[in-house]
Formats: structure tokens, C-alpha cells, sequence
């Protein structure tokens, strides 16, 4: 069970994972070896999953984000474990969701351009077995764009 020390550190690695041990103890009211003991147990638990760097798309090349929207043929379980695999092995899929709705999944995608949008929708996502319909939105300008979970902070002692 997590305390409210845990959720502090939690509040500050989701700020800066690369952050010492002695700099979270300047926002968390513990010793950097009790800090780094708590790390290591939460990474043990896997409440920290891992640590990643975060990569500039427009910088690299990357300037067309899409939600593509996937309807399948069939629902069986045979279906769904082909069409996951096969959207898992796509790099251009950022996230992937089975969904609600009009559609089975919800992808978000990234390309370089347009016309890699069009060759990814039509020759990648429409060949694989199974697929039924694509539609795809193109995203225009983000409102909003965070990996950053909103942690709850327990009241009472630590």
C-alpha cells in the first residue's frame, strides 16, 4: 500500500525521472536513501513500470498525428490476438485501445506527412485480415498532451 510520501515521490518522478534521490528529498520530507528504498520498492511492485525519455516528433520528422478508428470482420478470440499482434508490431502505432462505440479500436498513429498516412491506412491497417473499415482523423493542433497520471494524495499520517 502506498503512503503519501510514496504518491509525493510518484508526483515528483512523473516531473523529472532522471531527479537523484537527493534532489526528490528537497521536495519529499525524506532521507535520499529512504527515497531510493521506497523507488526500489515500487519498481519491484510495478508501480514504476520504467523510466523513458520524452522525443520531440515535429524535431524528427514526425508532424502528422492521426486516431484511426478500426471496425473487424469477426470478434472471435483467434481474430482479436491476430489483429493485436499485428498492430503491436507497427511502429507508426503509438497507443492502441479495444474500444466502445462505432468502432473496435481506437489507434493513435505518427507519420511524416500526409501521404505516409494514406500508404499506412491503405497498404498496413486495410490488408491485415479482418479488418472491416478504417477512418481516420488527423489531428490539427494539441490542446493537451500529458503521460502524467493524476495521483491521488491520501489524507493521514505518512
Amino acid at each position: 500500500m502506498l503512503d503519501k510520501f510514496d504518491y509525493q515521490i510518484l508526483e515528483q518522478l512523473q516531473k523529472d525521472a532522471r531527479a537523484s534521490h537527493q534532489q526528490l528529498s528537497q521536495h519529499v520530507p525524506l532521507s535520499p536513501s529512504q527515497i531510493g528504498r521506497r523507488i526500489q520498492r515500487m519498481e519491484e511492485s510495478g508501480v514504476v513500470r520504467g523510466y523513458r525519455v520524452t522525443l520531440d516528433p515535429e524535431l524528427l520528422g514526425l508532424s502528422v498525428q492521426a486516431f484511426v478508428s478500426v471496425i473487424l470482420e469477426r470478434h472471435g478470440e483467434a481474430a482479436i490476438r491476430e489483429f493485436a499482434a499485428a498492430v503491436q508490431a507497427m511502429p507508426e502505432v503509438l497507443e492502441g485501445f479495444g474500444i466502445t462505440g462505432d468502432a473496435d479500436y481506437l489507434l493513435r498513429v505518427i507519420v511524416p506527412d500526409l501521404p505516409a498516412l494514406s500508404r499506412f491506412v491503405m497498404h498496413k491497417l486495410t490488408s491485415l485480415p479482418g479488418v472491416r473499415s478504417v477512418k481516420s482523423s488527423v489531428a490539427l493542433a494539441p490542446v493537451k498532451h500529458t503521460a502524467s497520471l493524476p495521483l491521488p494524495m491520501p489524507a493521514g499520517k505518512g
